[in-house]
């Protein structure tokens, strides 16, 4: 009991050397000041420069192009359509994760940038290089970039969807395509990418369920309820997708459904 009592006497001693240690010697370096050293954030030299303002903010805009480069991919673009058929194509063949989602990500871009093409070219030689050779200023190039766009978007964009934002904004009624803004006609085109997907995405689905439903109903016959039939199945869906040659079949499909 003794030797006990003298363990917690040690120990009660050591804790408080131990806090008056760390008072004493961190007081004095508590009580300095804190020094921050100066930042400078000038960039290029001096600013009173017209050219180097001017540098700067197309750096600005460049970054911030950038920025939102994933969302205008994907939402003004054919990027919706093929990715999203692409995943209904691997979910009915109940692969799991084959192909990977990079493969079928990586896919889905360079068959937009192929759909896209003729657009980005247009794109290209009216905004962005005469924009580039001081020919225009940034506002005609904005808009000169857009027409393109704005035309792709129009010939894939269902007038029920349209005339659904075009209610729900509150705009007048519009006479023509170039009385609908920017802000109504995105999202008409992507849920109309959306619902032309499905479709296709439906349509991709029924061989495999077919042959899904023969499988289970062979091996209910079979009394063989225990086993899944999805894994019977699955070595007959690969073997029909690549005798008919899947892969040639959805993507010209895809492509054509954009003409």
């Amino acid at each position: 009991m003794k030797k006990i009592w003298n363990n917690k006497y040690l120990i009660f001693i050591l804790f408080f050397s131990v806090i008056w240690a760390v008072l004493f010697f961190s007081a004095p370096v508590s009580a300095e000041p804190l020094t921050i050293p100066p930042v400078n954030l000038q960039i290029g030299g001096e600013t009173d420069n017209p050219q180097n303002l001017s540098t700067v903010l197309q750096i600005i805009i460049l970054l911030t192009v950038l920025s939102l480069a994933p969302a205008i991919a994907i939402l003004l673009t054919s990027f919706t359509r093929i990715v999203v058929v692409l995943s209904f194509l691997r979910t009915s063949l109940a692969t799991q994760q084959m192909p990977p989602n990079q493969v079928l990500i990586g896919l889905a871009l360079f068959l937009t940038f192929f759909v896209m093409a003729p657009t980005f070219q247009e794109v290209n030689q009216n905004a962005l290089q005469p924009y580039l050779q001081g020919k225009i200023g940034q506002e005609e190039a904005f808009k000169k970039a857009m027409d393109p766009m704005r035309e792709f978007m129009f010939k894939q964009t269902r007038e029920k969807d349209l005339a659904l934002f075009v209610k729900m904004s509150g705009i007048k009624r519009p006479h023509n395509f170039n009385d609908i803004p920017n802000y109504v006609l995105i999202p008409s085109f992507v849920i109309s990418e959306l619902k032309t997907a499905f479709q296709i995405g439906f349509i991709i689905f029924i061989p495999f369920l077919v042959i899904d439903m023969v499988v289970a109903s062979a091996l209910m016959s079979m009394g063989m309820m225990m086993l899944p039939p999805m894994m019977i199945s699955l070595p007959f869906k690969i073997l029909l997708f690549i005798l008919v040659d899947g892969w040639n079949l959805v993507i010209q499909s895809l492509i054509m459904s954009f003409k």
